[in-house]
C-alpha cells in the first residue's frame, strides 16, 4: 500500500484516552437468523451511539493542539489555560446527523465553537441534539453535497476551521485526522483477535464517503496477522465508491434519497478511494428493503441500529460465511 495515506493509530488512541468519554465498544459472537457473527456494536461509543465520535472528537483536539501551536500533551486540551484559547475557533462541518454530533462533542469537550449544516431531510432529531450540545445549526440545501458547499463557504467567509469527513484534491489533513481517528476501532478489534486467535475470514464495512470503511481496511492490511476478506456495501442509491473504483478515478454518482441516510453521499472521500482500490476485494449494494430487514434481525438478535449501520449486516446475512464480522455502526435515533 505504497503511495497511499498512511496513520498511526497511537495518535488518537492517546488523544481520546485524555477524555473520560472513551472506552473500547463490544465485540461479541451472537447468533442472528440462526447463524453465529462476531458484531462490533457502536452503540454506545462515547455517549454520541456512532462510531463517528471517534474521528471527530480527535479531529477537533488535534487542530486545536496545531492552532494554538504550543507544545502540549492531550491532557493540557482539558486545560483553562488552553481551553481559553479554544474559545476563538469555530469549527464548521456539514452532516447526517453523526459527524457533526462527534465535531459538536468535540467543541464542547475542548472549548471552542461549533456550527453545523444540515440538508433538509436530515430529521429534526439530530439537529435537537446538535444544539443541546451549545452548536448552532444551519439548514442548508436539500442534499448532503448542498450542505457540503455551504459549510465551505461559510468557513471561508468566516474563518471557521472546516472539517468535513470527505476529502477532495486540496483538501485532505482535516478528513486525514478523521479517518485516522477511526483506525482506534481497528486496534480494539485487533487486541480482542490477538487474544482468542478467532480472526475473521471475512470482514463487512458499510460506506458513505468511505472513511470508516478506509480506515479499517487500511489497519487490516497493516497489522492483521490474518487477512480476511474485505467487502464494502454501499446503498444501491449511492455506489460512489464502487463506482469509482471501477473508473479508475473519482466520479460522482446520481439516485434518489435513501434511507440510509448516513451512507447516502454521491461523492467519495480521495483518501478512502485511494486505500479501498487496493484494499478491498468487493463492492456490494444493497436495496432499501435489505437494509431494513436488517435492522429487524439485528433488533431480534438484541441490537439497536438503523439501516445505515445494519448495511454490512445485510450483506452478511445473504452469503454464507461463517462468524463473519459485521459493525453496527449507530444505534437507533431515539435511542442516542
Amino acid at each position: 500500500m505504497t503511495d497511499r495515506p498512511t496513520f498511526d493509530p497511537s495518535r488518537p488512541l492517546e488523544l481520546l484516552k485524555a477524555c473520560s468519554i472513551y472506552a473500547s465498544t463490544p465485540l461479541v459472537e451472537t447468533k442472528v437468523q440462526g447463524r453465529r457473527f462476531i458484531v462490533k456494536d457502536e452503540s454506545a461509543r462515547m455517549g454520541l451511539g456512532a462510531f463517528k465520535a471517534l474521528g471527530g472528537i480527535y479531529a477537533v483536539g488535534q487542530l486545536i493542539k496545531e492552532a494554538v501551536g504550543a507544545p502540549m500533551t492531550s491532557a493540557d486540551l482539558l486545560s483553562e489555560r488552553v481551553q481559553d484559547k479554544a474559545k476563538s475557533l469555530t469549527f464548521i462541518c456539514a452532516s447526517a446527523g453523526n459527524h457533526g454530533m462527534a465535531v459538536a462533542t468535540g467543541a464542547a469537550l475542548f472549548g471552542a465553537r461549533a456550527r453545523v449544516h444540515l440538508a433538509t431531510p436530515v430529521p429534526e432529531e439530530f439537529a435537537q441534539r446538535l444544539r443541546a450540545k451549545g452548536t448552532e445549526v444551519v439548514r442548508s440545501g436539500d442534499t448532503y453535497e448542498a450542505s457540503i458547499v455551504a459549510a465551505m463557504a461559510d468557513a471561508d467567509q468566516n474563518d471557521g476551521i472546516h472539517l468535513a469527513d470527505g476529502s477532495w484534491p486540496g483538501y485532505t489533513h482535516a478528513p486525514h485526522l478523521v479517518m485516522e481517528g477511526y483506525t482506534v476501532m481497528a486496534e480494539e478489534l485487533r487486541a480482542v483477535f490477538e487474544a482468542n486467535g478467532a480472526w475473521p475470514q471475512k470482514v463487512y464495512l458499510q460506506a458513505g464517503v468511505g472513511g470508516l470503511a478506509a480506515a479499517i481496511a487500511y489497519m487490516i492490511r497493516f497489522n492483521w496477522r490474518e487477512q480476511p476478506e474485505i467487502i464494502i456495501v454501499e446503498p444501491e442509491a449511492a455506489p460512489c465508491i464502487a463506482e469509482s473504483v471501477a473508473a479508475g478515478k473519482l466520479v460522482t454518482v446520481t439516485g434518489p434519497v435513501s434511507d440510509m441516510g448516513r451512507l447516502d453521499c454521491k461523492d467519495a472521500s480521495m483518501l478512502a478511494f485511494d486505500i479501498l482500490q487496493d484494499a478491498a476485494d468487493r463492492f456490494v449494494t444493497i436495496s432499501e428493503a435489505q437494509a431494513k430487514s436488517a435492522v429487524v434481525a439485528a433488533e431480534i438478535a438484541g441490537f439497536s441500529t438503523t439501516p445505515s449501520g445494519a448495511a454490512g449486516l445485510a450483506v452478511a446475512l445473504a452469503e454464507t460465511t461463517e462468524r463473519p464480522l459485521v459493525i453496527l455502526s449507530e444505534t437507533a435515533l431515539d435511542e442516542t
